[in-house]
Parts: structure tokens; sequence; C-alpha cells
């Protein structure tokens, strides 16, 4: 089987539960979508390099690729004169729908939502997680016991489970 084969059948088979990762990372379709591409085109490249797992490879490229362009955003932001609203009204409206989860870990910043993402949708260990983001396992559980907190004093979940609790 050629490089060119072998690359095929690896974006067919490993596609839909990458695109799951990178909708995780960056919580919107679209984006979604541009990340695993990149990671796809950047895996390409190395794909003659590629010894062990690809999938680890391009998970790793997508979370650093995520980070980067989160960071990107960031430096692009313009100040207005004038605050937006909050968003406690659209909060409520999104909980109806079921999304209350997946909103509240889309706020977390990136690299929580990374181990997020890999620790409990991907079901990586903390090892395999630490050394998928380039860090120490003491950075994956410190970033883990934040991001959980953070998920717990989250007001839209909170309100659930106000709600989940009355009788």
């Amino acid at each position: 089987m050629s490089d060119e084969d072998a690359f095929r059948a690896f974006v067919v088979a490993c596609s839909p539960s990458l695109l799951r990762t990178a909708y995780l990372l960056t919580h919107d379709q679209g984006y979604a979508e541009d990340l695993l591409q990149a990671a796809l085109m950047k895996a390409w490249f190395a794909w003659g390099r590629l010894n062990d797992d690809p999938r680890r490879y391009v998970r790793r490229v997508l979370v650093t690729t995520s980070v980067s362009w989160w960071r990107r955003r960031w430096t692009r932001e313009v100040p207005t004169e004038k605050l937006p609203e909050p968003r406690l009204t659209s909060m409520i409206d999104d909980r109806a729908s079921g999304q209350d989860l997946w909103d509240a870990i889309g706020r977390l910043p990136a690299r929580q939502r990374a181990v997020v993402v890999l620790r409990y949708y991907e079901d990586l260990s903390e090892a395999g997680t630490a050394q998928l983001l380039g860090c120490s396992v003491g950075t994956v559980k410190s970033q883990c016991s934040k991001a959980l907190a953070s998920l717990r004093r989250d007001i839209a979940l909170a309100q659930v489970r106000e709600e989940r609790s009355r009788p």
C-alpha cells in the first residue's frame, strides 16, 4: 500500500472521531472542520515520519493548532466604547435545548477545555493527555481540577442542578 493510499484510508477511518475532538476543542462546527483540515494537512506532510499511532499525532496537532488559533483571535480583539449585553437570557434558552454542558465546556479557557476533552471525551489517561499536550501529569491534574471547579460554578449548570434536585 502506498503512502497516499495509507493516508487516504486513515482519513476515511479516523475523520469522524477526529472531527468530534476538533468540535469539542473549538465549540464551532465550521472552525472544527477547518481545524481538522489543517491538522490532516500537517499530518500528510509528516506521514512518512509517523511510525506510531497517527491518530495520536493528529490529536496533538488539533490541540496545538486550536490553541494557536485561539491566541490569534484573542490578540485581534478590538476595543469598543459600549460593552455588549450579557447573554443571560440566551443561556436560559440554551438550557432548554440540552446544550448546557457543551456550552459550559465551550466557556472554559482553551487549555482547560483541551484537558477535559482529552480526559473525559477521548478517555485518555492523565499520562496520555500530558504526553499529547506536551506538559507534565501535574499540569494535566491541575488544569483538570480548575476546569471541573469552573464547571461546578457555571451558572447554567447550577440552574440545571437546582431544577433536578427539586421534587
